[in-house]
């Protein structure tokens, strides 16, 4: 056997080389994978709630916290909850159950650098960027009745806008040195 029929036998069998660490890659997988875990969690708790009586069961949350269940806000909650039916549980189940294993999907796609999940994560987070924007320049004044969780109910929205950009960029922008390229001979 000649050195250039040895050589040739030596890479086909040497192993495809390792794509280059991607560590923003890993944290854009980790957000997917969070997303996917709270939304599959979130599924298993309204199915699991869809049989009950939620007024009563936020009635006994509140007695169980030593929260005063006449203050206007907790009042409000109940009301709204009265108006949640089983089959409206059904659909947020269905809906989070779908939403979960398609950011489950991504970061499958993403952990394995393939070219379809870099794209389906591109569009996907591009197609709330429009919405977010849109969320931020809305004129909302917070009410005093209705305590918000942020100091203004807008940082929130402006975090996800600029997780989302810099998502879309930076899988752009690096596509070809993270996507796996398969080499066929």
């Amino acid at each position: 056997m000649s050195d250039e029929q040895k050589n040739q036998n030596l890479a086909v069998l040497a192993p495809e080389p390792k794509p280059p660490r991607a560590p923003t890659l890993y944290f854009i997988v980790a957000i997917k994978l969070f997303k996917g875990l709270a939304a599959l969690l979130f599924a298993l708790g309204a199915y699991s709630l869809s049989d009950n009586d939620l007024p009563a069961d936020f009635q006994k949350l509140l007695a169980f916290l030593h929260i005063d269940p006449e203050k206007r806000f907790f009042l409000d909650i109940a009301d709204r909850l009265s108006e949640i039916t089983a089959s409206n549980l059904y659909w947020v189940t269905a809906l989070s159950i779908v939403y979960g294993l398609f950011m489950m999907l991504q970061a499958v796609g993403l952990i394995f650098r393939v070219s379809w999940a870099v794209w389906l994560v591109i569009l996907e987070s591009g197609f709330f960027i429009p919405i977010e924007v849109f969320e931020l320049i809305r004129r909302h004044v917070p009410s005093p009745d209705h305590p918000q969780l942020l100091p203004h109910p807008k940082i929130g929205i402006l975090v996800v806008l600029i997780v989302n950009v810099m998502i879309v960029w930076y899988l752009f922008k690096n596509r070809d040195r993270i996507i796996k390229h398969h080499q066929h001979h």
